[in-house]
């Protein structure tokens, strides 16, 4: 269950851009109140005195009759508020429906009701702050500074390319020019100048190319001027300084390094980690029964045994008889490690089972497998901190329960994730040998990824699609696979995002992705730019894609040229070659076709082997 809070930020974030250029809440808040219960008296009083002196106000005030009119609607929220003294969590439940309504006055209720409550500060033009982490109006020039020192000491001697401190701390001022172009710099021999419209406003004496102490302390010291100087910085928020300051830096340097600021980083660690603690379970109504009908192989309740179909009969000794699944759902959720004891039946058995386990933060699951004809189908959304157990939990499970033809990964559409999982799910399936080499400038970014142990599969055939969508960690596992000869890639080329990044935590909270290394493929070719080219390409429609059927059929081999000429390129490749390269089999979004092309090489010993070998043995250095 999503809290009040976050629902409030959520809805607080949709009331900001309705009212973005509203200069009411400039004057509806300047500054939080120390004191809560002093800010709810001082805003029911302004609220009375508003509907009393309304005509006054309205003739002396800049406003819109609208929002005058808001101001006074708001009246019956503001006043009961501070002679009842609600809670902060009644306060919350009050506020919601205004906030999330789509009237414009209902909005403003809303605005108003929250700012009272000491929930929401609405600085100038609707860059507030809720929670922590959300840009402001005060600028931390300390923070900003550690900040930037922070960053540029993890950045400098990680990049693939040598930059020196002074390049890297030149081009991200730049980005204070993107926020408002009356700002400037100038160099002059051994001196920076900062200006506004041409007029210096910060001279420094320049530091030496490698110090960041030095740069870090200007850079903290132009931001504070330029955020005291300029309305337009002040109105896009504090955060956006740093924001626009790593974004004109990574400019220069590559596309997938960025910087993450807190608030979006936090929300996307408990989108890693899961926000709420639950039992791992999905549940539907069947017949006015409530029955299992999904379990992430990620939580406690597949690790207890439970099955989908399963009937659960009680909840902590709560029946779930003529109970709405909403407030089922909420039983099943709760703070981690909280124990929950379920009654469940099962179709066929007389007796019930009645089983205690606890709550978890369960990663998003991203595996999900069907059989179709004998034929498992494994699709693959993208690799996160437990892809290749799911994968491991899904293979143990269905080839032990039965026996299949193959197995297809579906990898269309997967943006990647974390490497380490591609490679660990490459060595449910190789038998031995190297999956992916990094290479870099940084030491600790150099790793040859070799695995060993053996192929829980039995050497089943395997086809893994891809499409122009399949990104980094996906296509490292397309290409480890198939360099192998362990399975045929189906589909088009991929996007080619070949280059790794590390994680920085910053002071602040927020996140800094640097990119650190590049992706060798097994034979020896990088996947940076190339991609992964098919064995079969269905991208050039169902015609040329039956005739390469038929050529497999016959025990050929097909796309041979293509397949040689990107498994002997080397780093670095003229972007020109990479693009002779790709359009062998263009980018495409994936199609029904490549499924039936997967099911027809499963079916046809031939045909799959002529495939396999379609990939070189070796290729030229």
């Amino acid at each position: 269950m999503i809290s009040l809070e976050k629902q409030l930020r959520f809805f607080t974030q949709k009331i900001r851009t309705y009212m973005e250029h509203v200069p009411f809440l400039d004057r509806m808040a300047k500054r939080p109140y120390a004191n809560q219960t002093a800010h709810r008296k001082k805003c029911s009083a302004s609220s009375k005195n508003s509907s009393k002196n309304s005509s006054k106000n309205r003739k002396k005030s800049y406003l819109p009759k609208a929002i005058s009119l808001a101001a006074s609607l708001a009246t019956p929220l503001t006043t009961p508020l501070a002679t009842r003294g609600l809670s902060r969590k009644k306060g919350i439940k009050t506020a919601l429906p205004y906030c999330s309504t789509h009237f414009l006055w209902s909005k403003v209720r809303c605005l108003l009701y929250l700012a009272c409550l000491n929930l929401l500060w609405v600085p100038a033009y609707g860059a507030g702050t809720f929670g922590t982490g959300k840009s402001s109006s005060h600028f931390n020039a300390d923070m900003t500074g550690t900040v930037i020192n922070t960053a540029l000491t993890f950045l400098q001697p990680r990049t693939l390319d040598p930059y020196t401190i002074k390049q890297l701390s030149l081009w991200g001022m730049n980005g204070i020019m993107a926020l408002d172009s009356s700002f400037s710099f100038s160099q002059q021999p051994g001196t920076l100048i900062f200006k506004s419209a041409q007029v210096p406003l910060l001279t420094f004496p320049m530091p030496s190319e490698e110090d960041i102490k030095g740069w870090s302390e200007i850079i903290g010291k132009v931001m504070n001027k330029a955020w005291e100087t300029s309305t337009l910085i002040r109105s896009s928020g504090s955060n956006s300084l740093l924001e626009s300051f790593f974004s004109e830096l990574f400019n220069h340097i590559d596309p997938y390094s960025r910087y993450i600021p807190p608030t979006s980083a936090s929300e996307d660690r408990e989108k890693r980690i899961g926000e709420t603690a639950t039992a791992g379970i999905t549940i539907g109504l069947q017949s006015h029964n409530v029955i299992i009908t999904a379990l992430n192989t990620n939580g406690p309740a597949w690790a207890a045994g439970l099955s989908i179909g399963q009937r659960i009969l009680s909840i902590n000794g709560h029946s779930t008889s003529h109970k709405p699944l909403s407030t089922l759902n909420a039983w099943l959720q709760g703070s981690e490690n909280t124990p929950i004891t379920l009654t469940v039946s099962t179709p066929g058995e007389r007796k019930n089972q009645t089983l205690t386990l606890k709550l978890a933060l369960i990663p998003p699951e991203t595996v999900f497998a069907f059989l179709s004809e004998k034929i498992l189908v494994l699709r693959i959304h993208s690799f996160s901190a437990d892809t290749a157990q799911e994968v491991s939990q899904y293979l143990d499970q269905i080839l032990q329960e039965s026996p299949v033809k193959g197995i297809i990964f579906d990898l269309r559409g997967n943006r990647g994730g974390v490497l380490q999982q591609a490679i660990t799910t490459s060595a449910l399936i190789l038998n031995h040998g190297v999956a992916a080499i990094t290479q870099g400038r940084d030491e600790q970014a150099n790793h040859i990824w070799a695995v060993q142990g053996g192929d829980i599969t039995n050497n089943v055939p395997i086809i893994v699609l891809v499409d122009g969508r399949t990104a980094s960690a996906a296509e490292i596992l397309s290409a480890a696979l198939a360099d192998h000869h362990r399975a045929v890639v189906v589909g088009s080329v991929t996007l080619g995002k070949g280059l790794v990044q590390t994680i920085a935590q910053l002071p602040d909270g927020g996140e800094l992705f640097v990119t650190w290394s590049r992706v060798i493929a097994p034979l020896g070719w990088p996947l940076q730019g190339l991609g992964v080219i098919p064995q079969v390409c269905t991208s050039k429609g169902e015609n040329t894609t039956q005739k390469q059927m038929t050529t497999l059929e016959n025990g050929q081999t097909v796309n041979h040229e293509a397949l040689e000429e990107s498994r002997s390129a080397r780093y670095p490749i003229a972007v020109s070659r990479i693009l002779e390269i790709r359009k062998n089999c263009p980018a495409a979004i994936g199609t029904d076709l490549d499924i039936t092309v997967a099911q027809n090489l499963i079916k046809n010993p031939t045909a799959y082997k002529a495939a396999l070998l379609s990939i070189p043995e070796s290729a030229a250095n």
